[in-house]
């Protein structure tokens, strides 16, 4: 496991380049982002978009003059260009620039050009927490509003076959619940104890240690297990949440970037190549984090 993004950027780094597709590259923090993951040698870039304001920017970031760049002022159609390059096996990655989120998933789902797989979509976000021992990974805050078993069986497996392929092996798996118990009034936790059970009985194929339904202070406080009398593997040690809803995430995630001050990545799943989805306002580190965890998540 990684106690940082530090440590993920330098497995990353050792791992050589993947290629990079910029959906819309003019703006200035994505470039910013994409200029530091070249140093480090972890992208290769194409850059997408209105070709004016992407060269003004590539000089006042210090971006290689001859980085490739594929003129189109449109948004849309530089949004599928960008996707395409990623299909036709000329990118390994696809990253969101200036562009409305509903217009870049559009291009992402296109049926002609696009990343679909069949899978379920799903965000994984990824926390680096101050005085915590290691990153924490999370998932679902940002697509999936309120996923039933099924769905929360597929969130649960991008998950893990992504984390898979960043070397993390049978990872702790928490499935958050308000408390332990199982009950019909609480259907989360009902949701969260056939997950558990499907896992004992071989239909989650990636290995892992799951528990749930499961409350967060008992997830990641062994002392709070400790006074509820619950016997758990993982209290303490937890890599990997699984929330019941966009609610629960969304704040958790919310609340850990503004009060705890912690830093974030987040990357789409469930498509043919990780795609970077960072927020327009994230800095330019922020959206470093975001490209170092897809760069991890590629399949090689």
């Amino acid at each position: 496991m990684f106690r940082n993004f530090a440590e993920m950027k330098e497995k990353a780094k050792s791992l050589g380049p993947v290629r990079m597709s910029v959906a819309v590259a003019e703006d200035r923090d994505v470039l910013r982002a994409v200029k530091m993951a070249m140093d480090e040698g972890i992208i290769d870039p194409v850059l997408v978009g209105d070709e004016g304001p992407i060269s003004s920017f590539i000089e006042e970031t210090g971006l290689p003059s001859d980085i490739p760049v594929i003129n189109e002022a449109d948004n849309s159609r530089a949004a599928l260009k960008a996707v395409s390059l990623v299909s036709d096996g000329k990118a390994d990655i696809l990253m969101k620039g200036l562009v409305n989120t509903s217009v870049f998933m559009k291009a992402v789902l296109d049926r002609g050009c696009g990343l679909r797989t069949g899978r379920l979509l799903s965000h994984l976000a990824v926390f680096e927490i101050p005085g915590a021992k290691k990153l924490l990974f999370n998932t679902d805050g940002g697509i999936n509003v309120a996923p039933e078993l099924a769905q929360k069986k597929e969130i649960l497996l991008n998950a893990l076959l992504a984390m898979k392929e960043m070397g993390i092996s049978n990872p702790n798996v928490a499935i958050l619940t308000a408390n332990e118990k199982v009950s019909e009034k609480m259907p989360a936790t009902m949701d969260a104890a056939r997950l558990v059970r499907m896992n004992n009985e071989g239909a989650i194929k990636v290995p892992c240690v799951i528990e749930g339904p499961i409350a967060l202070d008992v997830a990641v406080n062994p002392k709070a297990a400790e006074h509820k009398g619950i016997s758990s593997r993982i209290s303490g040690n937890v890599d990997l949440l699984i929330f019941p809803n966009i609610e629960a995430g969304n704040v958790m995630g919310k609340t850990l970037i503004h009060y705890v001050k912690a830093n974030m990545a987040g990357i789409v799943l469930g498509t043919t190549n990780p795609v970077v989805l960072a927020s327009r306002a994230e800095s330019a580190e922020g959206k470093l984090n975001s490209i170092v965890l897809a760069a991890m998540s590629h399949k090689r």
